[in-house]
């Protein structure tokens, strides 16, 4: 068996965009949302969302998210 049958995709979307405010996750413009991709397992959306973050470390106020896409596509699991 193939190395990518044996692994099981869990799905993680990295996505980021410069705040109104520190205190809440309320964006800007939702049209300069920033969407870096979607990712086949956690461990390559960390290294493609610790990349942005580092690019954007001068601004306070952009921040990069990690969504667990596998757990809305399968919310029972």
């Amino acid at each position: 068996m193939a190395e990518t049958e044996d692994k099981k995709q869990l799905l993680h979307l990295v996505f980021g965009g410069e705040l109104e405010n520190l205190q809440d996750v309320q964006f800007r413009d939702l049209e300069k949302l920033d969407i870096v991709g979607i990712f086949p397992d956690y461990q390559s959306a960390l290294t493609a969302w610790k990349a942005k973050a580092q690019q954007t470390v001068d601004n306070a106020h952009m921040r990069y998210f990690i969504v667990h896409m596998h757990k809305l596509l399968s919310p029972g699991s």
